[in-house]
């Protein structure tokens, strides 16, 4: 029987070195091969995403690793497409960082948010230096009983591995799970690491790299249910 393809739009710069970018094909060809479903993606730069770029001819939007990205508001503008038109969204590391800018300038109204690696000195920088680098590192996750996440994961402490410098800024963090956008994984000294959306199918960002499984022959738990909410979102 023929299954329709999932169609995923990738919105990032790729960059053969990274090592996200080089997992994120094979993450989604394992989780093909599992659910015996053609996913097809399609790498979209986000200097080519424009106001008249058709997302919706998608049927899932990821925000891939390495930012800064060449254009912001061109990621911006996917995952706002995603947020607003329920399309299920996945962000990883820097798709987490610019999915919590566009929740707080599009919903909170929150104009002079500004991502701190490429506007440091704004007064309302929203993502700033952690106290200790994540380049390569391992970490455990605690992640809240009834999340997606922790439903993808089946699991409520998991390890994931990061490539990250920049994360929430404490100061501002109350403010910004006020109002839809909920915390539903901390690592292990209680820092934020994953976000998911109230009242959206599927609306998932985390600080982390799940996509790095993939380059040890492992399906990402978090990747596959990013994948199986797009085939709900065909039915």
């Amino acid at each position: 029987m023929y299954m329709d393809a999932v169609s995923i739009a990738l919105i990032g710069d790729y960059d053969p070195q990274v090592t996200a970018h080089q997992a994120i094909p094979v993450a989604l060809g394992l989780i093909a091969e599992h659910l015996a479903r053609p996913v097809h993606f399609e790498w979209l730069a986000t200097d080519q995403n424009h106001v008249d770029t058709a997302l919706h001819r998608f049927d899932g939007i990821w925000c891939v690793p390495a930012s800064p990205y060449k254009n912001e508001a061109g990621a911006l503008r996917a995952i706002r497409f995603a947020r607003e038109q329920q399309r299920p969204f996945l962000g990883t590391c820097g798709g987490f960082q610019h999915a919590v800018l566009e929740f707080s300038r599009n919903v909170l109204g929150w104009a002079d948010a500004e991502h701190g690696e490429t506007s440091p000195d704004s007064e309302r920088a929203l993502l700033t230096p952690l106290t200790c680098s994540l380049v390569e590192a391992v970490d455990s996750i605690h992640l809240v009983s009834g999340s997606l996440i922790a439903k993808a994961y089946e699991t409520s402490e998991i390890q994931e591995g990061y490539r990250c410098r920049y994360g929430v800024n404490p100061r501002f963090e109350g403010d910004l799970l006020s109002n839809g956008l909920h915390a539903t994984g901390h690592d292990s000294v209680g820092d934020l690491r994953a976000i998911e959306l109230k009242d959206h199918r599927f609306f998932v960002a985390t600080l982390f790299q799940p996509e790095r499984a993939a380059l040890k022959g492992k399906i990402p738990p978090l990747v596959r249910a990013f994948v199986e909410a797009c085939v709900e979102a065909q039915q």
